[in-house]
């Protein structure tokens, strides 16, 4: 409801002033961030029910991957995901893919079934996709990391990283960089 009055006094100032004051374009951010909250509310209800089903069985590097990348996604949103969607699957994530074996290579088979993989990735310019961390200890083991970069005259970067807990999450693990455009890039989950 609330959504549906915002949208009518946007269109009614616009309509009354006879276009004379539009509505600023932050009005129109600030709509569609709340429908992306929304939307992702609703994901994460239905999301963790998959995630708590497919812990009763054993869980398995497969099920890990999955729910990377499906957490990959949602952080890309609607606006970022088709455009970078190719080169993130065919450079950047089998890296990830290959940090997470590794690391899970060295867990004995107790910690290795306490692996899980957090539900939300944060939003706006943040640069958090999503953690590897023991839901027993509830300490993170891999922090997967993105970062929008502006290069004076080459454009926007995305340069995906990732921090191990190994060394307290002080170094820098470079994954790659994927091109966006000279553009601004939008916000994260847009």
């Amino acid at each position: 409801m609330k959504q549906w009055i915002q949208k009518f006094l946007v269109s009614a100032v616009a309509v009354v002033t006879l276009g004379v004051i539009t509505p600023s374009h932050t009005i129109w951010n600030n709509l569609l961030e709340d429908q992306a909250s929304a939307k992702s509310q609703n994901y994460g209800e239905t999301h963790s029910t998959y995630i708590e089903s497919s812990f009763d069985l054993p869980k398995q590097e497969i099920d890990l991957i999955s729910i990377a990348k499906e957490q990959s996604y949602e952080k890309f949103g609607t606006k970022v995901g088709p455009k970078i969607q190719n080169e993130f699957d065919q450079v950047i994530f089998p890296k990830m893919q290959e940090v997470m074996d590794q690391v899970l290579e060295d867990l004995d088979e107790q910690e290795k079934q306490q692996i899980a993989i957090t539900e939300r990735p944060s939003g706006n310019y943040s640069e958090k996709m999503f953690n590897v961390y023991n839901e027993a200890t509830g300490e993170d083991i891999i922090r997967f990391h993105v970062r929008t970069e502006n290069r004076p005259l080459d454009g926007y970067f995305y340069n995906f990283h990732y921090h191990l807990a190994d060394d307290d999450f002080a170094k820098h693990h470079d994954l790659g960089d994927v091109y966006w455009s000279k553009n601004t890039p939008p916000k994260w989950l847009s």
